[in-house]
């Protein structure tokens, strides 16, 4: 397949104003993560609690729902970033989903094939058999090393609080983080796919957990900067916790202000986002972000020699919301007659770099 090199001319105060009023020429890659809300096949899994998505389930999950499930979702991947850039994501982490098998349908649809996704998936440990994974477009991106790194926590019978050496029988059995260390068209990037524990049992009581995932993903980032100074380093998923919350303002150390962002720092562009109101997911008519994208502060430096971080967003096109009912406003989810998107909106983030260098 030939490849094709997507370049955009950029226009905007900020970028004029650090590039002296010159108007330049910049290579784009789209970097998004979406929950792609129980992507489950039809087959029973003896190891797994997967039996509602199963024919004779609850769901009645059939072939022909699963593949327009599928069909859906590969729409929504597709556009995620346009029009700004006319190419697909570059990266795309995806939770929710039951098997690498289901991945592979996935890119196989008509609106992705062309894209010749890679993909990099671990089961996990999760009960209901939820992963993470990234896709990634292998003409651009050459992965070297991944791994899942296992959050380990376990409940304890104090409220509020989290023990790591609890007796295992206690495991909180949660989602790996998964790391993906690689070239994008020659230059080191590092990838953590998340999804952190739920608020099963309550927002604060589960909290415990979720700020354990954080410190946990800030251990990885550490690591790659003992490494690599200069690590560039991009973590995003679904938190189930908001920009705001514990722990990513805490244990991750996030920061909602590029001038606030320490050497070693990490910025977070959607707590801003989440203080204007918006949402990628609903309840009870209330919105938040849990679904995010961060950098590190070596993502953020004003020199676009190298692939810089430019702008987030949250994709949420009018076909993927609820148009009538109870939920009208809300993502456009799976209901008893009709297979949706997902109940959540995905998130990308602009990496941009100068031509001619």
């Amino acid at each position: 397949m030939r490849t094709i090199t997507f370049s955009i001319f950029i226009f905007f105060n900020l970028l004029m104003t650090q590039l002296h009023g010159q108007t330049k020429k910049y290579t784009i890659h789209t970097v998004a993560f979406y929950n792609l809300e129980n992507l489950f096949d039809t087959i029973k899994n003896p190891h797994i609690l997967d039996d509602e998505w199963t024919p004779n389930g609850t769901r009645h999950w059939t072939s022909k729902k699963y593949f327009k499930k599928l069909d859906n979702l590969a729409r929504v991947l597709s556009e995620i970033g346009t029009p700004e850039n006319p190419n697909s994501p570059t990266f795309i982490g995806c939770a929710e989903i039951e098997n690498r098998g289901v991945l592979e349908d996935l890119i196989k649809q008509p609106k992705l094939i062309d894209k010749e996704y890679g993909i990099i998936h671990f089961d996990s440990p999760d009960q209901r058999g939820i992963d993470v994974a990234l896709l990634y477009q292998k003409k651009h991106f050459k992965p070297v090393s991944f791994s899942n790194i296992p959050l380990i926590i376990y409940k304890k019978s104090t409220e509020n609080s989290v023990d790591t050496i609890a007796n295992k029988k206690n495991r909180v059995f949660t989602r790996d983080q998964l790391l993906v260390t690689g070239f994008l068209d020659g230059e080191e990037i590092n990838i953590i796919v998340n999804h952190w524990p739920s608020r099963s049992g309550g927002e604060q009581k589960s909290s415990p957990y979720r700020e354990a995932a954080g410190a946990l993903n800030r251990k990885i980032i550490d690591s790659l900067q003992q490494i690599n100074r200069n690590a560039k380093v991009i973590t995003m998923g679904d938190l189930n916790d908001g920009p705001y919350n514990k722990s990513v303002k805490v244990a991750l150390g996030a920061k909602a202000n590029k001038a606030d962002v320490p050497e070693f720092g990490v910025y977070n562009p959607f707590e801003d986002m989440a203080k204007k109101g918006m949402g990628t997911i609903a309840y009870r008519d209330s919105w938040d972000i849990f679904d995010q994208i961060m950098v590190t502060e070596s993502l953020i430096k004003s020199d676009f020699s190298s692939y810089r971080f430019w702008k987030a967003g949250i994709f949420n096109k009018s076909y993927l919301i609820q148009t009538s009912g109870q939920y009208k406003g809300y993502p456009l989810r799976h209901a008893t007659t009709e297979v949706g998107y997902s109940d959540h909106f995905p998130v990308y983030v602009y990496l941009i770099k100068e031509m001619g260098f």
